[in-house]
């Protein structure tokens, strides 16, 4: 049965078996499961804002005017959009609590840049700006027992736009 919405069965019908399915003895460990699971997400989004708000405070002390910040399409995410003089600079934040997953500049891998670059393209596209040039910088902030240690890659990778 096609409903309005485009999904198919009766409106009732998630419910019903979401419910039977937490009925199960195994209920009980399913909440806690999402509880934690959720409790870990808010703390790592939180960390990840607090993040990002220290790379703007570090990157306009630096003297870069930041144009947009969280710019979303598609294909991914640019955290911080800036123009150093006449470069126009794409920023990826890194946020470690820890050195249990290595630096933050090493996470930033070939899938990462590719997806990137697919998104800076389209903001230099539809902000006119193909002609200036471009560069993608790495922040990557460590949060120790003293504060938190910020580094700024410059130039981190090179991508063709």
């Amino acid at each position: 049965m096609e409903r309005s919405d485009g999904r198919r069965g009766r409106p009732g019908d998630r419910r019903r078996i979401r419910e039977a399915a937490l009925s199960t003895p195994a209920r009980t460990k399913r909440l806690l499961i999402c509880t934690c699971f959720r409790a870990v997400s808010d703390a790592r989004v939180s960390l990840g804002k607090l993040g990002e708000d220290l790379a703007v405070a570090e990157l306009e002390r630096r003297g870069y005017a930041i144009l947009d910040r969280r710019y979303r399409k598609r294909g991914g995410e640019i955290d911080i959009i800036a123009r150093d003089g006449e470069t126009t600079v794409f920023v990826e934040v890194k946020a470690r609590d820890g050195c249990a997953f290595g630096d933050g500049s090493e996470a930033v891998r070939s899938g990462k840049q590719r997806r990137m670059t697919g998104v800076a393209l389209d903001y230099a596209s539809r902000h006119k700006l193909l002609d200036t040039p471009c560069r993608f910088d790495v922040v990557a902030i460590h949060f120790d027992t003293s504060g938190p240690v910020i580094e700024v890659y410059q130039n981190a990778f090179d991508a063709v736009l």
